[in-house]
């Protein structure tokens, strides 16, 4: 099968995957069994570009021109790569782990709910494998509008309200600054083709191009960076499942991949790092990083501390790409797998809690860890991850952010990520800790031994030895991501 034809693939497989859901909608079991194959054909298309990119090329495929000299193009270039193999692989895991959790509560719209995740996917795939701004802001708009059926799925007035807080924010940024950024991007540099090294040396300086990334950094609303980020919470009105996906990986990792392909392909790292255009970046993102973490501290709701705790990594991403150095940018790279793997294995397991006890405050979990022991093992896994602890994924990410701040000479930001470690520990370790150590509140009998289904439980444990296996194989992912700093 040739690179072109995957694309095609690629793209096709998840709306094709939509269609025979609605055809299904009446036999759950081949409804859900259509989900899980599109997800295993949509994994397979994608990793068959891998030794493509690995060996050094860049698959491409141009549809047709949307304006003169702006077709709808795709390249798969490294960061692309791994964002669609996130997207894709973890697409499957969720699918096994929503069998489970929405027939557990036995929740209406399943249909539509399987039928917008497919379309979302689409736009994440969309999004990953663009080849020009102009195509990654149509897909990304994609990924807003098909996502928003998730968010609202409840239908009750808290559901709706947090939809509209989320469709409201992401479209407004993504029109009002983003969609000018581009259309600004095209007059100065007359293309919008994502290029190695930049299309914007020589023809943007001083003010212009601090104006242009701010533009771009706060018109990608998914990379919540504050003060945009309160979409980010609201959204976790969503089933855990969609919190787990869109929110932990899809529509988060959108944006921050967004960001760190605009540093990359439209300003390039030469012409960030001579001018210093991004250094106001990079402390919006360090005063992101910690006050959201202050902030997840004192919540005692088990997602919405999920929530500031995405709003606080998302930033280690957007950190790195400002940075604009080798190290940084690798590093922000990697956070993309090591965070998605990391956080989407605390969302399975906040919601196999839900599903298994109807528990939703941390203050409640008490004594929870002897009644579902793995999945308490799994959460305190994930967490150690995203703390950045090894043999745990997360630890490869931040020493590579940490190396990119010192070769920014910018220790303030080395101390940021400490300091951000540090109050990672203070509000995710707490929980295990009070699961497996402390007595109900209530001075009653620890549970009995009681799970969530088996499904959400198998999902959960494999993100969970996901981390531990990305800390052995950080190696692969190092050696996809050095040529985006021309390594």
């Amino acid at each position: 099968m040739s690179p072109a034809t995957s694309i095609q693939l690629a793209l096709a497989l998840p709306l094709l995957g939509a269609v025979a859901i609605a055809v299904l909608r009446r036999r759950p079991d081949l409804r859900e069994a259509a989900t899980m194959a599109t997800g295993g054909a949509l994994f397979g298309a994608v990793a068959s570009l891998l030794p493509h990119v690995m060996a050094g090329g860049r698959p491409s495929l141009s549809l047709f021109e949307l304006f003169p000299g702006i077709p709808i193009a795709f390249v798969v270039e490294p960061l692309g790569m791994l964002f669609a193999l996130v997207a894709s692989g973890l697409w499957i895991v969720t699918s096994i782990y929503s069998i489970g959790y929405m027939r557990a509560h036995e929740e209406e719209n399943q249909t539509r709910y399987y039928i917008s995740f497919a379309v979302s996917i689409f736009g994440a795939i969309g999004v990953a494998l663009s080849g020009n701004m102009l195509t990654l802001f149509l897909f990304y708009e994609v990924l807003t509008l098909s996502t928003y059926p998730l968010v609202s799925h409840h239908g009750t007035e808290k559901a709706m309200k947090g939809a509209r807080t989320y469709l409201s924010i992401l479209l407004s940024t993504s029109v009002g600054l983003l969609l000018l950024a581009v259309a600004w991007t095209w007059v100065i540099a007359g293309t919008l083709d994502f290029t190695d090294g930049g299309i914007l040396a020589g023809k943007a300086e001083g003010p212009i191009l601090v104006i242009l990334l701010a533009l771009y950094a706060f018109g990608t609303g998914k990379a919540a960076l504050m003060p945009f980020h309160r979409w980010l919470p609201a959204a976790m009105v969503a089933p855990t499942p969609v919190s787990a996906l869109l929110h932990a990986v899809a529509v988060v990792k959108a944006g921050v991949f967004t960001v760190l392909k605009v540093i990359i392909y439209i300003f390039g790292l030469d012409l960030l790092g001579t001018t210093g255009a991004s250094v106001w970046l990079m402390y919006v993102a360090g005063f992101t990083i910690i006050v959201s973490s202050l902030i997840a501290m004192q919540q005692d709701n088990l997602k919405r501390r999920l929530a500031y705790s995405t709003i606080s990594q998302l930033s280690y991403i957007v950190l790195g790409a400002a940075l604009a150095t080798t190290a940084g940018i690798i590093g922000g790279g990697m956070h993309i797998a090591m965070h998605a793997f990391g956080k989407i294995t605390l969302f399975f397991c906040a919601g196999a809690i839900y599903v298994a006890t109807h528990k939703t405050e941390i203050s409640d979990m008490r004594g929870l860890g002897r009644a579902m022991p793995i999945t308490m093992i799994a959460f305190l896994i994930g967490a150690l991850s995203v703390i950045g602890v090894p043999p745990l994924g997360g630890s490869w990410s931040k020493w590579y952010l940490a190396l990119g701040a010192l070769e920014a000479d910018q220790l303030l930001f080395v101390a940021v990520l400490m300091v951000s470690s540090l109050l990672n520990i203070a509000y995710l370790i707490p929980i295990p800790i009070r699961a497996f150590f402390s007595a109900p509140a209530d001075g009653s009998a620890y549970p009995a031994f009681k799970e969530a289904p088996m499904f959400c439980v198998v999902a959960l444990s494999f993100t969970a030895m996901g981390c531990v296996a990305l800390f052995f194989y950080a190696d692969d992912v190092y050696r996809l991501l050095v040529p985006l700093a021309g390594g």
